[in-house]
């Protein structure tokens, strides 16, 4: 059975095996070098933000909620990988409603979430949660072929996700 926790230091020796799982193709949406120990510490520091999903003991999956900084204070970038044997099984749903928890602890009105432009599967994912697509950068991710990929970002309102999950029964579940 899966559980979604929020990341802590016990879970060091675990997240770093699922890095490792992660194909090196999708370990650039964690936009930090996941390899680095420094960044790994900053990851397992206790508060609210990063949580795991975790099963038989194994890490399946990761969400972040990052708060942008200045202007766009009030927005948190939602960063969801899940682990390729575990895809399409619910686990980037279940840590994306994740987000939302998050980003209500963190006082964020807006979430935003970067996607290539071709995973039309999480695209659908996060559209079916509410997430609307509000712009489209062409030609702006190189992938490790060298080849440019356009990337789409989606957004909610933080407040209009959490009502409705409030009203589906499902924030108390989380």
């Amino acid at each position: 059975m899966m559980e979604i926790k929020r990341l802590e230091p016990a879970d060091r020796e675990a997240l770093e095996r699922f890095v490792a799982r992660v194909p090196e193709g999708d370990r650039t949406f964690f936009k930090e070098d996941v390899e680095a120990p420094d960044v790994v510490d900053a990851w397992t520091r206790p508060g609210p933000s990063r949580a795991l999903a975790v099963e038989g003991g194994e890490v399946v999956g990761y969400v972040a909620v990052v708060p942008l900084h200045g202007w766009s204070s009030h927005v948190g970038e939602v960063r969801v990988i899940v682990d390729p044997d575990h895809r399409g099984r619910g686990v980037g749903r279940a840590l994306a409603r994740r987000a939302v928890v998050e980003a209500v602890e963190l006082d964020l009105s807006k979430m935003v979430v970067e996607v290539v432009a071709d995973q039309e599967p999480t695209i659908a994912m996060f559209r079916s949660l509410g997430f609307d697509p509000e712009a489209l950068l062409t030609d702006h991710v190189r992938d490790q072929s060298g080849s440019l990929r356009d990337l789409m970002i989606l957004a909610h309102s933080v407040e209009e996700q959490w009502s409705s999950m409030t009203v589906a029964g499902i924030a108390g579940e989380l």
